[in-house]
């Protein structure tokens, strides 16, 4: 018992937080796989078999996995990617080529890329090919292993699979599945998309030539695993240099997640978005009030980190502006109570201010209409007015029709925490009349 107690390691409980800090904020922003696919262990099974059979016995694949955003695709494909690739018979003779449609905008662009991944440049070097299809099958040719007699298989995985569809001629999708349907070399094509309908917008010869083997991310955690989930984030691995400061933090973790009001947090969290980027955010926001005097994540720190995430970024706008531009949209709120949401005129506007100034404004300075003007353009610029599309474009500036996008919640939240308001605008903005 002795040699076990001079064992463990008491660090400073700064150096503490500060490795604490370090290792969530790594597990959180840089996308860490998790130990195993959580809540997705059926389809897991299903793409390792599939790809394993690509990998060890050369059988040629496609399938897309399907999902709304950040349910898991890409998790679940490297989760899969990752046990393939620890596989003695697989690692030294898969090849793995990883495309993207928000980067590879068209299939030349694709084939560089893949010619680039497959180290082939010097292969093909200044070779003229007659088309693409030649030049992708002169790709995969020059991968034949030494004794002729096979190819290295190829996993092909293309994320924003839907992009691809609207290549011309949807050739690069249309050779790599021809090449799936073939014997000659082992190919596997794993596509990622957020669209259901993408197999509508495969042409009729590509759409012939895909397996329509499609896997679906439809999360069915419920809130206790969501909560669970929440849990095995915030928990410290039995590695950590100090045991008994990560036994306590892993105590004050299972007490967050059984307090009533960081579970009211969590539970409006998770009716919003069961998406887990946007749980590492709040996570995030929470873990960075953590200090040497606040050691643990309290349902307090969760609370200010949810009110973060969930706060109006069109209200938070407000906080910027200058007195004028804040005095033009209070003007612009009092015309819309008064017009019962009718569009409005810069004119209008700027009479709307001028009475104001002229009844009870002792803070606020009588600037020149010229400067009015510039502060009302800044605030369409901000896109917190809206011209009307029924406006004349030969029509005066002062005279086009425009629309408040803010409400009178947004517009009184935002006064409440603007910085250093002058009183008689306040009282002017909460006035019936005006």
């Amino acid at each position: 018992m002795s040699k076990r107690k001079s064992k463990d390691i008491h660090l400073p409980a700064g150096e503490c937080l500060s490795q604490v800090q370090r290792l969530l904020r790594e597990r959180f922003c840089h996308q860490q796989l998790p130990v195993g696919p959580f809540g997705f262990e059926s389809q897991h099974k299903h793409l390792l078999e599939l790809l394993k059979r690509t990998a060890v016995h050369g059988e040629s694949n496609s399938v897309l996995i399907v999902g709304p955003r950040g349910a898991g695709k890409s998790m679940l494909l490297n989760c899969v990617l990752k046990e393939l690739m620890e596989m003695n018979e697989v690692k030294k003779n898969i090849l793995l080529v990883q495309l993207s449609g928000l980067l590879q905008t068209d299939d030349g662009i694709a084939l560089k890329e893949i010619t680039r991944q497959l180290n082939l440049e010097n292969v093909v070097g200044d070779k003229v090919f007659g088309s693409f299809a030649e030049n992708l099958v002169f790709l995969l040719e020059a991968l034949k292993k030494g004794d002729r007699s096979s190819s290295r298989p190829v996993l092909f995985t293309l994320d924003e699979f839907d992009l691809f569809a609207h290549h011309k001629n949807q050739t690069l999708l249309y050779n790599l599945l021809d090449i799936s349907q073939s014997a000659q070399t082992p190919v596997a094509v794993v596509g990622l998309t957020c669209r259901l309908d993408v197999l509508e917008l495969l042409e009729k010869r590509v759409k012939s030539r895909f397996s329509h083997r499609q896997i679906h991310l439809l999360s069915a955690v419920d809130f206790q695993g969501f909560l669970r989930g929440v849990e095995l984030q915030l928990r410290l691995p039995p590695d950590f240099p100090d045991r008994r400061f990560a036994e306590d933090w892993n105590a004050g973790v299972e007490a967050l997640c059984e307090d009533k009001s960081a579970e009211a947090v969590l539970r409006k969290h998770f009716n919003s978005s069961k998406d887990f980027r946007s749980l590492h955010m709040l996570l995030m926001l929470a873990l960075s009030r953590v200090t040497v005097s606040n050691p643990a994540i309290r349902p307090a720190d969760l609370l200010e980190a949810s009110r973060l995430c969930t706060s109006d970024a069109k209200a938070n706008v407000l906080h910027g502006l200058s007195i004028l531009e804040l005095c033009l949209v209070i003007a612009m709120k009092h015309l819309n109570d008064v017009y019962e949401g009718e569009p409005f005129n810069f004119q209008m506007v700027h009479n709307e201010f001028k009475k104001f100034l002229q009844r009870k404004s002792h803070s606020v300075h009588n600037f020149e209409k010229p400067v009015v003007v510039k502060a009302f353009e800044h605030l369409q610029e901000l896109e917190l007015i809206k011209p009307m599309d029924g406006a004349s474009v030969r029509s005066q500036k002062e005279y086009q029709l425009v629309k408040l996008m803010l409400d009178h919640t947004q517009i009184m939240e935002a006064l409440q925490k603007y910085p250093q308001c002058p009183t008689d605008v306040k009282q002017w903005a909460t006035s019936a009349f005006g």
